[in-house]
Order: C-alpha cells, then structure tokens, then sequence
C-alpha cells in the first residue's frame, strides 16, 4: 500500500518528492483517526441494538471485537508509518520475513475470544439475556478453563511462529507430566475435586452447607480449583481442600424444601379426659394456620405415658426455611398450644414424686 501512495504522489504531485514521507505519514494518521471514529460510531450503535434483544450471542460478539478492532487500526497505522520510515531514513526495522505482523494478528484473535468468554460468562448468568440464568459458580469454572484452554493454544501458536518445535514441546509435556503427576498427586486430587463440585454441583457460593461426618459448617464464600473458603458462623474462614469432598457426605440446608416442626409436649395425669379435645384442637391449629405447608406430613398424636405427664407430640412443615422467620413461626405455634391447653382445662405437667406412706407412722417420728 505505501508503494502505491508513493506511485500516486510521485506521479500527480512530483514537486512534494522530498516531503512525500511527511504528506504520506499525516495520510496514514487521518486515516486512522477517521477510521477509529467510523468504526467507534458503528459498534456503538451496534452494541444499543444489540442491548436490546434477548439474543446473548450478538451482545458478546460486540464486546469481544470492539476494543480489538480499535486497537487494530492504530496498530496497522503503526505498522505503515515504519514502513514509510524504512523507505525514507533506508533502514530496517521488520524485515520481510518478520513474525512479527503474524504475531499480532493471533494477539488481536486471543484478545477477542478471551473477551468474548468473559463477556459471555456475564451473559449466562443475567435474568434479562437468560431466560433460566445459569449457576454463576458453575459458569465461573467453565470460563476460567476455557479461558486457559485458549491461553495455552495461542501460546503454542507463538512459539511455532518463531520456529519453536511444539512437537517437541508436547512430548516433554507428556513424560514431565507422569512425573508431576507423582509429585503433585494432592493438588491434582483438590484439582479434580473443584471440578467434580463444578460439575456436580452439590453446593454454590452462597449456600449453608456442613457435613456429619466432620465439623464443617457456614457459608460458601469462593471455590477455587485448589480449595474451598467456607465461612463459620463465629465469623471466621475455613479453609477446606477440595479432594475433602469426595470422602465425606455434605448436606446442603440451604436447598431445603420447607423447614420442620417437631415438639413434645406433656400435661398432667389429672388432665387425661381433656387429652383429646387439646390434640384436636392443636391439629385444627396447625390445619388453618397460614405459614404451616398442608402438603406435606401433619401429625399431632399422643405418643407415650411419662413419669409424670402424658405426652403428645407435633410434626409438621414450615412454608418458609429462612431462619429467623422459621423461629417466629414456631414461637408462634407454641404460644397458640399454651393458650389451647389452657382453654381446655388443662395445665402443663412438671417432674413431680408422689410418695405413699403405709400403715402408721412410729412412735419417734410423732414426737418429732
């Protein structure tokens, strides 16, 4: 191209010969200039459109090109104005056979995709571009990896671009691998235990888990490919290797469907005909109360005969499983038993000892 500008000046303007390169250099520049500001003007308008739809491809598509392509006019401007330099001051800076054009253009392409996979992990987890959002951690993992995957792969194309062998370089790979691979054999397990937690998803950041098998319990914080942060309810982090996962059971409270009830209450021998009317009018309590799940298991039912109450016992769900709310309910639903038990007659039975004394007392005791 800058043979070309140099035909056309040297042809139609031969008295500029000696400031062809000045005239040729501000060329190159304004159309750089005019260039960034059509293509600024064009992806701006592009990306409102795109803002618009529900289509996520469209959107990130844009995002990955737009600042690529910005840096690309400058960078090809860069590239003619040495090349002016070159014919003028008759030196070299890139010669012909220089990788480095090539190099630049895998740079602009791994740039893009790279931005393509951050813009995209974004997306899938928006309620406006998604219809079902995806899980953030899960989105999380299979961007870093793809990411990693693109980062090695233009690493391999560089090195072949300057006469590296990558066969070479993949066979080492592969025998220092089995090495590593005994060496590294605990940061490989916690490896393949993130992603089986990525994959499996047996918790997200965010959810209450613990597990009965070790004391392990709080809120997950971060997942790493290493480890996971888990934070305790006293407030301080726990550091848990991934492969500890795969040994133990984790329960997950935060994916609870409803929350549970389950209460004894005792009341007096003397009380035993208002049993049944105080266990009808509980169930009947529980039926028509409006944060109690009627779907799932109601049972209000004697159950035993304590040393010193009759006991009766409830099992039922909560709507809710937020906590504190959960206590408010139950708070709720005990203090409506006390007022039914009281309504009935009847009163709640304490540990009492009831001794019986025989025949008469000795002569020694009655002086006392």
């Amino acid at each position: 191209m800058i043979d070309l500008l140099n035909s056309w000046l040297a042809e139609h303007m031969p008295e500029y010969g000696e400031s062809a390169w000045i005239i040729l250099s501000i060329a190159v520049c304004v159309i750089a200039v005019v260039l960034d500001v059509v293509v600024r003007t064009m992806l701006g308008q592009l990306q409102r459109q795109a803002e618009k739809t529900r289509i996520l491809w469209d959107d990130a598509f844009l995002h990955s090109v737009s600042r690529p392509a910005l840096f690309l006019i400058w960078l090809a401007a860069g590239y003619w104005l040495i090349q002016i330099a070159e014919q003028h001051f008759d030196i070299t800076v890139m010669g012909g056979d220089s990788p480095l054009p090539r190099l630049v253009l895998i740079i602009m392409v791994a740039w893009s995709c790279l931005r393509f996979l951050k813009r995209l992990e974004q997306v899938l987890v928006m309620p406006e571009k998604m219809k079902k959002p995806m899980d953030p951690t899960t989105v999380g993992a299979l961007s870093r990896l793809a990411r990693l995957v693109v980062t090695v792969l233009i690493a391999l194309i560089i090195m072949q671009s300057y006469g590296y062998s990558i066969s070479g370089i993949l066979a080492f790979g592969g025998i220092g691998g089995i090495a590593v691979g005994f060496a590294a054999k605990d940061l490989l397990a916690n490896f393949f235990g993130g992603l089986m937690i990525y994959l499996d998803r047996p918790f997200k950041v965010g959810d209450w888990i613990r597990s009965p098998d070790k004391q392990i319990e709080g809120t997950v914080e971060d997942i790493g490919w290493r480890q996971t942060r888990i934070r305790t309810f006293d407030k301080r982090p726990l550091y848990v290797p991934n492969s500890t996962f795969a040994n133990i059971s984790v329960e997950n409270p935060s994916r609870m469907t409803n929350r549970r009830i389950y209460e004894y209450i005792g009341v007096r021998y003397d009380d035993a005909a208002q049993v049944t009317e105080v266990i009808d009018a509980v169930k009947e309590m529980l039926r028509t109360h409006p944060e109690i799940d009627n779907n799932q298991t109601l049972i209000v039912n004697l159950d035993r005969f304590g040393p010193s109450s009759l006991d009766f016992f409830i099992y039922t769900f909560t709507k809710t499983t937020d906590w504190i709310h959960f206590h408010e309910i139950k708070q709720d639903v005990m203090v409506k038993i006390m007022q039914i038990i009281e309504e009935k007659g009847a009163e709640f039975a304490f540990p009492t000892t009831t001794v019986h004394l025989v025949g008469e007392c000795p002569e020694s005791l009655e002086h006392n």
